[in-house]
């Protein structure tokens, strides 16, 4: 079996190929970018542009594809998250943008739900905010946001992420916190595909949201959509990268933003009901592989919210007397080259879903997946 990552570099390196079954995650490298975003940025390399300007034709069109009033690319999306936080604390004033981290003696405050809070929270907490829970106590959830706001409140956060949950709507959010003045920012990093979260969450009200560029959006891994109001934005912008802001390490280089511009324009072009049906029959091959052994449920999972897209769920039932999906997540993993799915997301489940799949890997990852069951 062919163990070359395809890199000179890699294999020289002696890094292990890897066959990803786990999804758009960051710890294999996000997504693999199309032959377009990568000519885009090699184009990109041979030119000296001012970065300011850059940043604003970029801007110029994330607006006009999400229906912001502007957009900015950020080294990610948890650096989307740090610059919505810094944004909505400094807005217009130089000298808090000197300032930050240090918040004290302004409203510095995020209030998130505590159905929101995930491992990207403490991002806002990079700029100098205070993250505030709320939604633990007694009473009609808009009374309690209602009751959580304050004088030191800076934003209110909203998370669209698998396995979260709220009682009120984006919109209800939206609603209270509009009648204080106060702007809601929005986590969508995981939210792409489908094409239509680029304004859907602008459309229901938000202030400013911020997408991942490494994940369906395939663009360069350490790059980010932030859209939103004009004024947040350019608050944004002054605290990021190449002025001397608390953005200043979450640089983004020329090359990255020609390849997430790049990636976005294939992004609103592509047939996703086609690649959907791709991922559909990649996920079929896998799930007849083994949907016949004795003690487990195979399903394919398709439009499931929590998940990017198909997804082959195996459910080890009662009557299963072999490996349990840790150790067949184990036995994947330590092959060569190395096979990555994910567990847990429902209870004893294992998982593994084909939009990271490069053609003719589902069969690969069929026979191995068959091979460790039954061992």
């Amino acid at each position: 079996m062919d163990l070359s990552t395809g890199s000179a570099i890699f294999d020289s390196l002696g890094v292990n190929r890897v066959i990803n079954g786990r999804g758009w995650i960051t710890v294999v490298g996000g997504s693999i970018m199309p032959p377009e975003v990568a000519t885009a940025m090699s184009e990109a390399t041979d030119s000296y542009v001012d970065l300011n300007e850059l940043n604003l034709a970029a801007g110029r069109a994330i607006a006009g594809y999400t229906g912001a009033e502007a957009g900015l690319v950020v080294a990610g999306a948890g650096a989307g998250l740090m610059l919505q936080a810094a944004a909505c604390i400094t807005g217009s004033d130089p000298e808090l943008r000197q300032r930050l981290p240090d918040t004290d003696g302004v409203p510095n405050e995020i209030l998130i739900h505590s159905g929101h809070v995930t491992n990207y929270t403490g991002c806002y907490r990079s700029a100098g905010a205070k993250v505030v829970t709320w939604g633990d106590g007694d009473g009609p959830a808009d009374e309690q946001l209602e009751t959580a706001i304050g004088p030191d409140t800076a934003a209110i956060a909203y998370v669209f992420h698998p396995w979260n949950s709220s009682p009120l709507t984006l919109e209800q959010t939206v609603t209270i916190a509009h009648a204080r003045d106060l702007p809601v920012v929005v986590d969508a990093a995981v939210m792409l595909p489908p094409a239509s979260s680029l304004t859907t969450y602008i459309e229901q009200g938000a202030d400013m949201v911020t997408f991942s560029g490494g994940k369906g959006l395939r663009g360069p891994q350490s790059t980010g959509i932030l859209c939103g109001r004009s004024d947040l934005i350019e608050a944004a912008r002054l605290n990021n990268a190449p002025n001397h802001g608390i953005g200043r390490p979450a640089k983004v280089c020329k090359e990255e933003i020609a390849g997430l511009i790049a990636a976005l324009n294939l992004f609103v072009r592509t047939d996703h009901e086609a690649e959907w049906a791709v991922w559909r029959a990649r996920s079929a091959v896998i799930a007849s592989a083994v949907n016949d052994i004795p003690g487990l449920e195979v399903k394919i999972e398709d439009n499931d919210p929590n998940r990017a897209g198909p997804a082959v769920a195996v459910y080890f039932r009662d009557g299963w007397d072999g490996p349990d999906a840790e150790a067949i997540l184990e036995r994947l993993a330590a092959r060569k080259p190395s096979i990555r799915a994910g567990s847990g997301n429902y209870d004893n489940e294992l998982f593994i879903t084909p939009v990271t799949l490069k053609e003719g890997e589902e069969h690969i990852v069929a026979s191995a997946l068959r091979e460790d069951l039954l061992a």
